[in-house]
């Protein structure tokens, strides 16, 4: 009997997806548990996994469709299966992602670093662009189309579905990276990847062409050949503009932003500290050999867990009818990456050493930047820190991640002239800002946590015990 293969809720969060890459080709033979695509999820790349026995008969959405949870993705069966039934209705949920059955599961460990719910689920989000008059219809929430100029479609189209005979040129996402920043037209390119798609090598072969057979500019009499540079390449798709599609985990964050600084009503304090013996701890950490060295970001980490156990009303969420304090401290800490923003958590932070922060630390932005965390690991925070000091930002304001109740932004460590003990002295300092939530924490309430946060970032050694 074939097994559909829908796009799986692959996070808490998870509403749509995006189709990085088919791993299996259609005819390839399929069992139960293999991987056979990676799905882009609002927070990382995952695996769907097959769930039944057979060949991959049909492929109905293209590496980098959109589609929401439940859309039919492609369909298992045996090699003599008739599977027209199921490739019809396919095609007729694409758009409104109609459940069609569970089929596929996440390869992730099951969730249970918390006892707490991790955040609720968000609103459904925006509804996907309107193809163009009597085009076929696309998979899920395709990306935005510009207004097309004389010229042929770019070719960073994705192709449309089995349906009119007239399939547009399709290309592998690392394909299109390479052809936007070497300023090659891919329609131009002849792929060589399954169904004439256009892959990595069909780039770099057309990059070496171009190389080989560019004119040569000759220099004007009595000019330098530094002077003399080559007409600029336009950009493939030429015009005055790019749209760029928003990625999941940038309309992810579109979202969360929008429920967070207008319902909210935000407050923000802000004080300096001294960093002059955070300073010299680490200096000497430092010096008893590399397991010992711990960033600033470390030490921040482990004073407010200390700080918040001793603040629950801080250490709270709003969730409507009531507040909820929580008597365990799960700190998520922002972490930069090339969509946005994800905030991996450091869970029971309180009870943790600085060196097992620190190294947890590293493990969990590294797995970050490269899209590979699981959901567990950047759910369930019940207080944030977002620290833009090493990007030379001295102060900042930052949004609260709804359903917590602040954050805290950290700016860069700058060496001032302070007065100690009546004279004038440089030393280094630094300012964090809290922001607020007033329907859950007060003025006072919060100038007393950072008072407190304050005595342990002045005094680290109170942090090592």
């Amino acid at each position: 009997m074939a097994t559909r293969v829908t796009m799986e809720a692959l996070s808490p969060t998870m509403e749509e997806g995006r189709l990085v890459k088919w791993l299996k080709n259609e005819g390839d033979a399929i069992a139960k548990g293999d991987v056979i695509a990676e799905v882009e999820t609002d927070k990382a790349v995952m695996e769907l996994v097959a769930r039944g026995d057979g060949v991959l008969r049909k492929r109905l959405a293209g590496e980098g469709d959109t589609a929401a949870v439940g859309t039919l993705l492609a369909v298992i069966g045996d090699a003599s299966e008739d599977i027209a039934a199921l490739v019809g209705e396919g095609g007729g949920a694409g758009a409104t992602g109609k459940p069609m059955g569970d089929v596929i599961e996440p390869a992730r460990e099951s969730a249970g670093a918390t006892s707490e719910p991790a955040a609720p689920e968000q609103s459904q989000g925006e509804a996907s662009t309107p193809p163009p008059e009597k085009a076929p219809p696309r998979m899920g929430n395709s990306a935005p189309k510009r207004n097309p100029p004389p010229r042929p479609q770019p070719a960073t189209e994705q192709a449309p579905h089995a349906g009119n005979g007239e399939e547009r040129q399709r290309s592998s996402p690392v394909a299109r990276r390479m052809a936007s920043e070497g300023g090659v037209d891919l329609g131009s390119v002849q792929g060589s990847g399954p169904g004439g798609r256009i892959i990595k090598r069909d780039v770099e072969a057309a990059m070496t062409a171009e190389g080989a057979g560019a004119p040569s500019v000759k220099a004007p009499e009595g000019a330098t050949a530094r002077s003399v540079q080559p007409p600029p390449t336009p950009r493939a798709g030429g015009g005055d503009f790019q749209d760029v599609p928003l990625s999941q985990i940038r309309k992810t964050i579109a979202k969360r932003l929008s429920e967070s600084l207008g319902p909210i009503p935000t407050f923000y304090l802000t004080v300096e500290l001294d960093m002059e013996r955070v300073s010299e701890m680490r200096t000497a950490m430092a010096g008893l050999g590399d397991e010992y060295k711990v960033s600033v970001n470390d030490i921040l980490i482990k004073a407010v867990a200390s700080a918040l156990n001793q603040h629950p009303e801080v250490n709270a969420h709003w969730l409507g009818d009531r507040i909820r304090q929580f008597n365990r401290v799960h700190i998520g800490m922002a972490v930069a990456i090339d969509e946005g923003l994800i905030t991996p958590v450091i869970f029971d932070a309180d009870h943790k050493g600085l060196r097992a922060i620190s190294a947890e630390a590293r493990d969990l932005a590294g797995r970050a930047r490269g899209r590979k965390l699981k959901p567990d690991e950047y759910t369930g925070s019940t207080f944030s820190i977002s620290n833009l000091g090493m990007l030379g930002i001295d102060q900042f304001t930052a949004i609260i991640n709804p359903p917590e109740s602040a954050i805290l932004a950290v700016g860069a460590i700058e060496e001032k002239a302070v007065i100690v003990d009546g004279a004038v002295a440089p030393r280094k300092r630094m300012r964090i800002t809290l922001s607020c939530d007033h329907r859950v924490i007060d003025g006072a309430t919060g100038a007393r946590f950072l008072q407190t946060l304050r005595r342990m970032i002045e005094n680290p050694l109170m942090l090592v015990y």
